[in-house]
């Protein structure tokens, strides 16, 4: 289990090549919605096997605005993605990104 920042898309396409599920955190530092959805983050990933995945919006702008538009997925903040199989297969935003809704994606999707 580890949280692990990502910098750039060649980062993110690197670990899509793997074709492992994940989850993926699109985070503000100054948003107090961010600073709960990032909360329910690290609950979530301190009771799962796994890497997950986040960056930081303020220093990967480009980087956020990349993902959205190659996924077709309005840039929210913050935002939390599924990619399974090289897609986004689910995705929340705001107070949608709790403990319990990560939980179900998950279930959903495995």
């Amino acid at each position: 289990m580890s949280l692990i920042k990502l910098e750039n898309m060649n980062e993110l396409e690197n670990l899509l090549d793997t074709n492992k599920m994940f989850f993926f955190l699109k985070n503000s530092l100054t948003c107090p919605i961010s600073s709960s959805a990032y909360e329910e983050f690290l609950k979530y990933e301190a009771d799962h096997d796994g890497d997950f995945y986040y960056l930081n919006v303020q220093e990967a702008r480009e980087f956020s605005n990349s993902i959205a538009e190659k996924y077709g997925i309005k840039h929210e903040s913050p935002q939390v993605l599924l990619f399974k199989d090289n897609e986004v297969v689910w995705n929340d935003s705001h107070w949608g990104v709790t403990y319990s809704a990560l939980s179900d994606a998950e279930k959903q999707y495995r």
